[in-house]
């Protein structure tokens, strides 16, 4: 009798365990999940330019926090966006007074191109995101949802 109830559980833990790797996710998994999740796609074919954004959080924070599409004027985003990437691009000049591991790269956004509502929106919030997440203001205007 006691050896029966020996098999079974070594068989009870065997099972679980196998059970258990089978499901098992890898660290490569999740990181790819997160960044699919985390990603920002903003492309308009008619100009020929893309921004990627990927941002741990900031999708979820886009659909949850950010002001919904159409509540500021494409006119006020362009203008803020224009700010803002002047800001960001004199901060990624200056890696040894800004952390070049927050600014790495420059941001290509000229006020000539008519880039269109959904970039222009997506684009500010990120800079809002960004300055509310890591506590930074790139310009006179203080970051606010």
């Amino acid at each position: 009798m006691k050896n029966l109830i020996y098999i079974m559980a070594v068989c009870f833990l065997v099972y679980n365990c196998k059970s258990s790797h089978s499901t098992k996710t890898t660290h490569e998994d999740v990181v790819q999940n997160q960044v699919d999740n985390d990603t920002v796609r903003i492309a308009n074919d008619d100009v020929a330019y893309e921004i990627i954004i990927i941002e741990p959080g900031f999708n979820t924070w886009l659909q949850s926090v950010a002001k919904p599409e159409g509540f500021y004027s494409k006119a006020f985003l362009e203008s803020r966006n224009i700010q803002y990437v002047t800001a960001w691009n004199n901060r990624v000049m200056q890696p040894s007074r800004y952390n070049p591991n927050l600014y790495e790269m420059q941001i290509n956004y000229n006020q000539n191109i008519d880039y269109g509502y959904e970039v222009n929106y997506k684009l500010y919030n990120y800079f809002i995101y960004f300055q509310l997440t890591y506590k930074q203001q790139l310009t006179g205007f203080v970051p606010r949802i």
